[in-house]
């Protein structure tokens, strides 16, 4: 005979009802720290980290219709650790940027070999810092990356300085800050960037993010040449102020390393640039 079940049906009902509830709860427990794994570690930010997940992707080519000559590059961080940069320079690759610095934390250790090695094999190059505007000033940001790399000098080979400033990956998109209080902030790197090299920091930027973050503030547009990113095949509408862009970054997922861009112009035109 089977022994009876022990508890009355009312108890039964209750603890089953408590484990169900239990068992309810769980997604919503493990979300969290899916999410902050999801955060990525900070020093990791790189050119284009934002581009695909806001603004899409398509394949192309990066040659826009009835574009001018335009002039191979490409730019790298710590993700893309020693550069193979003969391959790149025999693949027509001209010039390159190296990330150097991210907010006044972190430095690329690669950036030594990049940096260096890029102007090794013929390319003109310049050195990039990726904006974390909620961390610290802007004058002290560019303090940081002149002192970590991002200096200039009129040798015809080294583009000026190039802000990385877009979508946080690390919280708020627009780093918890107004419109005015973004100017603010990028005018401030930029100001102190000019003080220490005698050059005016290039602007990487999303139309989008600069839309919503600057408010589409078109006030440096005059003395900062504009670096856009789209992967696209046409660079779209520009951020207020610039009529043209400098350089495009077209694609992440291009040869030999995923970041490849263009210039807008011929290989003169780099020069150009880098002797200022």
């Amino acid at each position: 005979m089977l022994a009876p079940r022990s508890g009355s049906p009312h108890r039964r009902r209750t603890a089953a009802a408590v484990l169900f509830a239990a068992f309810c709860l769980l997604p919503a427990l493990s979300a969290s720290p899916a999410s902050a794994a999801d955060t990525p570690a900070r020093g990791s930010a790189h050119l284009g980290m934002g581009v695909v997940a806001h603004d899409g992707q398509q394949r192309g080519s990066g040659r826009a219709a009835n574009a001018a000559v335009q002039t191979e590059g490409v730019d790298v961080s710590s993700h893309q650790g020693d550069v193979d940069w003969p391959t790149l320079w025999s693949g027509g690759v001209k010039w390159a940027y190296a990330k150097a610095t991210e907010g006044t934390y972190y430095t690329n250790p690669y950036f030594a070999q990049q940096y260096n090695g890029s102007y090794g094999v013929g390319m003109i190059r310049g050195s990039y810092h990726f904006a974390t505007p909620d961390t610290t000033s802007g004058a002290v940001q560019a303090g940081y990356f002149v002192d970590h790399g991002g200096g200039w000098s009129r040798d015809g080979r080294t583009l000026p300085g190039a802000l990385d400033i877009e979508w946080n990956p690390y919280g708020d998109t627009c780093y918890g800050k107004t419109a005015g209080q973004m100017v603010s902030w990028i005018a401030d790197f930029l100001n102190t960037y000019k003080a220490r090299t005698g050059r005016d920091a290039v602007i990487y930027t999303a139309t989008s993010w600069w839309t919503q973050c600057t408010g589409n503030y078109g006030g440096f547009a005059v003395n900062n040449p504009l670096w856009i990113a789209r992967y696209a095949d046409a660079v779209g509408t520009l951020p207020a102020g610039w009529g043209f862009h400098t350089m495009w970054q077209y694609t992440s997922s291009g040869p030999t390393v995923g970041d490849h861009n263009r210039f807008n112009g011929a290989l003169d035109r780099v020069q150009a640039l880098a002797n200022g």
